[in-house]
C-alpha cells in the first residue's frame, strides 16, 4: 500500500492534534487561521454491520451464574458453573483438647457436620420464582478452559454421578424475617446473606478429610494437592424453575466442630453448673468454613442459548447485541476507501455511532434492558484481548456508556488513531500473517478481518479506593449479566456512517 504520504499526515495528525479532547470532532481546528490556506471538512463513509453468534465467550471471574430464565424474543439461557475450593497453604483441623498439655480445643477428634453453601447476593428475575439447585461432586479436574461453553460432562459421570445434595429455593427467602434480614454486627455490617445450603454426610466429607489429613498432611499442603488428591471440586446447576438466575459470590465447605470454651488465662475449660453436673465443662458448636470458591482456584461458567439466537443473528435489516454469550455486531470499517479519498489530507477524528431502536413494551415483567458498557474491538484482537486480561488502549479497543436518556445510542467520538493504525500496519500484518499460513493464505478472508471490529457488551470494573476525582479502569470482561439491544443497520438495512473529519490544503 502507498502510505508515503498519509502515513506523514496521519503521525502528524497523531501528534499535534490528539493532545486536545479526543471526544471532540474538529480536533485543533480552531487554531488554524483561514489565511494558512487550509479548510476543515466533514465527509461520511458507508459502514456495514452485521450480527454474530457468540458461540462463547472468555470468562475469568470469580461469580458464579445459576437457573434458567426464558425470554419471549431471544427463548432460554441456562447457566451453571463448575468451581474449586481453595486449601490454605498448610491446612490443619482443629485438634481435640489435650488435658495434660492444656493445647487444642475439640471435645472430641471428630466433625458435628458439614455443609455446602451457595452465597449470592444479587439475582436477574423473579425473587419469588420456585427453583430448585443440584450440586454434584467433580470426578476429574478443571482445565483452565475459561470459556462459556464448557461442558460439565466431561469433569462428573453423568451415567453415575455423585450427587451432593439438591435444594429447593426462591431468591428472596421469605421464611426469613424482616428482623433477621435487617440485622448488623456492631461495625453496622448486615449478617444476613442469601444463601442455598446442602447438607453432606459427615463421615465422608468430614471425619474421613481429617484421619486422612494425619495420615497424609502433604495432602492438604496446598490448593493442587487438595484438588489432586481429596476433592476436585462442585457442579452447581438449575434442575427446576425457570425465570430466575442467582449471582453467586461464593461457595463454602463448613464443618461443625464441638469444643471446649477455653479460659484464656489458664488454657483450661471454664466449668458450668447445672443440676447434677457440678464439675461438667461449659461446650458449644460452632461451624466454619474451611474451604472456600476464590480467586486462587479455578471456575467456569456455562452458558446455553436457545435455537432462536441463531434466528435472530440471521436477521438482515438490523442488528444484535445480546449478554450473557449470545450476539456481537461487527462491522466492516473502510479503511481503504479512506486512505483513497484523503491520502493527501490530514485525518483529525472518526466518529462512528450505533442507534438502538426503542424497545416494545413487553408482556414480560422482568424484560431485559440494553447492555450498560460495551467495547469496540478489532476482531484479530479478540481472543488476545480477553485471555490476556488487557484494558482499552483507545487506538485499537475503545469503550463507551450507553446514552439512554438523549439519545438511545453508543457512541465512539474519536476512533481517529484505530483508522491510521489499521492503516499504517496492513502490510507488515499481511506480510507476517502471509507467512504463518503458508498455502492456507486467502488474502479475501484476512482483509475482511483486518478491517471487522465487533461491538461487544462488557462489564467494567473500577478502583474504589483511590482519593482521585475520576475512577480508574482496572479490568475488563464479557458481561455475564442478561442484556440485548436491536441496532440500526444489518446487510440490508440502512448503512451506518463513519464521520470523518479532516484538514486540507486549499487547492
Amino acid at each position: 500500500m502507498k502510505v508515503k504520504f498519509l502515513g506523514a499526515l496521519l503521525l502528524t495528525a497523531t501528534l499535534t492534534f490528539f493532545g486536545c479532547d479526543d471526544n471532540t470532532g474538529t480536533l485543533g481546528i480552531g487554531m488554524l487561521p483561514g489565511s494558512d490556506g487550509i479548510s476543515a471538512l466533514t465527509t461520511e463513509f458507508p459502514v456495514t454491520t452485521r450480527s454474530v453468534v457468540a458461540d462463547s465467550v472468555f470468562a475469568k471471574t470469580s461469580t458464579g451464574y445459576v437457573g434458567r430464565f426464558t425470554d419471549p424474543l431471544f427463548g432460554y439461557y441456562e447457566a451453571s458453573f463448575l468451581t474449586e475450593l481453595n486449601c490454605i497453604d498448610n491446612f490443619k483441623f482443629p485438634e481435640k483438647y489435650d488435658f495434660d498439655k492444656k493445647t487444642g480445643i475439640l471435645t472430641e477428634d471428630t466433625v458435628a457436620g458439614v455443609r455446602l453453601v451457595v452465597f449470592y447476593s444479587t439475582w436477574f428475575g423473579d425473587s419469588l420464582n420456585a427453583c430448585r439447585m443440584s450440586a454434584y461432586q467433580l470426578q476429574k479436574e478443571l482445565e483452565r478452559n475459561r470459556y462459556t461453553n464448557i461442558d460439565p460432562a466431561e469433569y462428573y459421570d453423568k451415567l453415575n454421578p455423585i450427587l451432593l445434595g439438591r435444594r429447593a429455593y426462591t431468591a428472596y427467602d421469605t421464611s426469613v424475617t424482616d428482623e433477621e434480614r435487617n440485622a448488623t454486627d456492631s461495625y453496622g455490617n448486615k449478617t444476613y446473606y442469601p444463601s442455598v445450603t446442602f447438607t453432606l454426610d459427615k463421615e465422608t466429607y468430614g471425619n474421613k478429610w481429617l484421619k486422612l489429613s494425619k495420615e497424609h498432611p502433604e495432602y492438604f499442603k496446598n490448593s493442587k494437592a487438595f484438588i489432586e488428591n481429596v476433592f476436585k471440586g462442585v457442579y452447581i446447576k438449575s434442575d427446576y424453575g425457570d425465570g430466575t438466575v442467582l449471582y453467586v459470590d461464593r461457595v463454602d465447605l463448613q464443618m461443625k466442630y464441638q469444643f471446649y470454651v477455653i479460659d484464656t488465662a489458664t488454657n483450661v475449660p471454664y466449668k458450668r453448673k447445672q443440676a447434677g453436673f457440678e464439675n461438667e465443662d461449659s461446650t458449644a458448636h460452632t461451624w466454619r468454613t474451611e474451604f472456600a470458591s476464590t480467586k486462587e482456584v479455578i471456575q467456569a461458567n456455562q452458558f446455553l442459548n436457545s435455537d432462536k439466537i441463531q434466528k435472530l443473528a440471521a436477521e438482515d435489516e438490523h442488528t444484535y447485541i445480546k449478554s450473557p454469550a449470545g450476539i456481537f455486531t461487527e462491522a466492516e470499517l473502510p479503511y481503504d476507501d479512506i486512505y483513497q479519498k484523503l491520502a493527501n489530507d490530514t485525518l483529525n477524528a472518526v466518529k462512528l455511532t450505533f442507534t438502538n431502536y426503542n424497545k416494545q413494551d413487553s408482556p414480560y415483567e422482568f424484560s431485559m434492558s440494553a447492555p450498560s458498557n460495551v467495547l469496540l474491538l478489532r476482531k484479530v484482537d479478540f481472543k488476545s484481548f480477553f485471555e490476556e486480561n488487557k484494558l482499552p488502549d483507545n487506538i485499537t479497543s475503545y469503550t463507551v456508556k450507553h446514552n439512554n436518556v438523549a439519545t438511545n445510542q453508543y457512541t465512539f467520538n474519536n476512533i481517529a488513531r484505530l483508522v491510521t493504525t489499521c492503516i499504517q500496519g496492513k502490510d507488515a500484518a499481511m506480510k507476517k500473517a502471509k507467512e504463518e499460513a503458508g498455502d492456507k493464505w486467502n488474502q479475501e478472508e484476512w482483509e475482511k478481518d483486518w478491517r471487522t471490529v465487533y461491538l461487544i457488551p462488557v462489564s467494567i470494573t473500577y478502583d474504589t479506593t483511590s482519593s482521585s476525582t475520576s475512577s480508574t479502569m482496572t479490568g475488563i470482561q464479557n458481561d455475564l449479566q442478561p442484556g440485548y439491544a436491536m441496532l440500526k443497520g444489518g446487510p440490508k438495512g440502512e448503512a451506518l456512517k463513519l464521520e470523518v473529519t479532516y484538514t486540507t490544503f486549499n487547492k
